[in-house]
This record gives structure tokens, C-alpha cells and sequence, in this order.
């Protein structure tokens, strides 16, 4: 149980900063002034569009040949359940835009120190974030800021050159 609790834990991480951008899709454009008195998680449209954008990005990625071609990601993937990281991610983008969710998952360096991600694996999950994105037409100055977010949690996750 444990095991796969942590397992859940490390992709949730891993995957939350990524889904915390594609979050910002939902959202309307905002002028500055009135965007910089919301919150993230307000521009972005709230929980639901959050979560649309965090499910799809879930979804691509567990798909993705390349990321999952990382022995210890693709054995992660194959034991967590994807709705469970959609919720654990869609959680953490919640509380890291300010919104009122409680992300209670491990930290980034816990959860994804097993995974031995590559500075490849990042970039590539970087662009795969920044589509989804698009595809959900985010704002630029919301894509913005939750690219920022998730490359903060980068030196936690990439391990590996």
C-alpha cells in the first residue's frame, strides 16, 4: 500500500506544476489592473476549468512515449491510477494559484527523487504543457506565471542531466 501511496504521491507531483499552467486555459482575459488584484486561481476561471486543463494534461502524458520511456515513470504510471493524479495535481495547481484546495501530497524532491528525470524528460514535459496551453488558449500573461510555478519545482525534479 504504501508503495503504491508514494508511487501516487511522486507522480502527482510531478505532474501538478504541469497541470497548474494548463489550469490558466479556462480563464477570460483580464485587464492588467484587474488581473493583478485576482488571484491565479481566479484568473484561471476557478476549479473547474483547473481541473479540464489538469485532466488533459494528465492524459497526454501518460501517453507520452518519450516521458514514459523512463523505466521508473512508466512503472509509477502503470501502478497510479490516472483519475487519482488528476485529483492530487488539480489539488496542488489549486493551492499553489491561491485558490482554496489543500494539496497534503509529499514535496516535489519526495515524490519524484525514485523517478531519476532527465533535463530531456523536463523539456519535453515542458512542451507538452505549453499545447495543452494553447489548445486551451490560456492567456499569456496566466501561462506566464504558471510556467513560472512549474519551472521553480524543477531543481526538485530533474536529477538527472
Amino acid at each position: 500500500m504504501s508503495m503504491c501511496h508514494n508511487a501516487r504521491f511522486s507522480l502527482a507531483a510531478g505532474f501538478l506544476a504541469l497541470v497548474t499552467v494548463l489550469t490558466s486555459a479556462m480563464a477570460n482575459a483580464q485587464s492588467t489592473s484587474e488581473s493583478e488584484s485576482r488571484t491565479l486561481y481566479q484568473r484561471l476561471g476557478g476549479l473547474m476549468p483547473i481541473s479540464v486543463v489538469v485532466s488533459d494534461l494528465i492524459d497526454v502524458l501518460v501517453t507520452d512515449p518519450e516521458i514514459n520511456r523512463n523505466p521508473a515513470v512508466d512503472a509509477a504510471r502503470k501502478r497510479v491510477p490516472a483519475p487519482y493524479l488528476k485529483f492530487q495535481v488539480t489539488a496542488q495547481v489549486c493551492q499553489v494559484t491561491g485558490g482554496p484546495c489543500k494539496y497534503t501530497g509529499r514535496s516535489m524532491k519526495e515524490a519524484h527523487a525514485h523517478l531519476n528525470i532527465t533535463e530531456d524528460e523536463w523539456q519535453r514535459m515542458i512542451t507538452l504543457l505549453k499545447q495543452v496551453l494553447a489548445k486551451h488558449k490560456v492567456p499569456a500573461q496566466e501561462s506566464r506565471e504558471l510556467l513560472d510555478i512549474v519551472n521553480s519545482t524543477k531543481p526538485d525534479i530533474v536529477t538527472r542531466p
